[in-house]
């Protein structure tokens, strides 16, 4: 199982992603560019004490992301507000990559075009969205149940 933000714009949600890659012991794969500047030293500054804990791999582009070989093993998941499929009732398997778009702009037609599926997190109507990094807590929580990955930390 990983974890995918494409085109991330707030250095923020990045260190939060870092967090929660390293504490559950996903891989986070970050495809560029971002709206920040991303140097060694603001991942580091993002992640506090968490980013040595981390597997985090940059790609130059969502091309270069799809070449890797890792890619290979599942599929490419879209977590966004308007996902085809409410995330529970949607079968995971342990090779998928949970990919979330941009804070500020959502997926591109890039993005809905290169994944397999897509998810949606059911909200309160009339509400815009849930931060980014909250939605992939919650449907990655839920991946990790239902391929049994949960029993494997501690």
């Amino acid at each position: 199982m990983r974890l995918a933000l494409y085109q991330p714009d707030i250095p923020q949600n990045l260190g939060a992603a870092l967090r929660l890659s390293a504490c559950l012991g996903v891989a986070l794969d970050v495809i560029e560019p971002c709206g920040f500047p991303l140097t060694d030293t603001s991942m580091k500054r993002a992640a506090l004490d968490y980013g040595d804990k981390a597997r985090v791999t940059r790609h130059a582009s969502l091309s270069a992301f799809q070449l890797m070989p890792e890619r290979n093993d599942g599929r490419l998941v879209l977590v966004e507000t308007d996902g085809a499929v409410n995330f529970q009732s949607f079968a995971f398997s342990t090779g998928d990559t949970l990919v979330l778009g941009r804070e500020s702009a959502g997926s591109s037609g890039e993005l809905y075009a290169a994944a397999q599926a897509s998810v949606r997190v059911p909200m309160v109507l009339g509400l815009r969205s849930l931060n980014v990094i909250t939605a992939a807590t919650v449907v990655l929580t839920e991946a990790m149940r239902q391929t049994g990955t949960w029993e494997k930390l501690t």
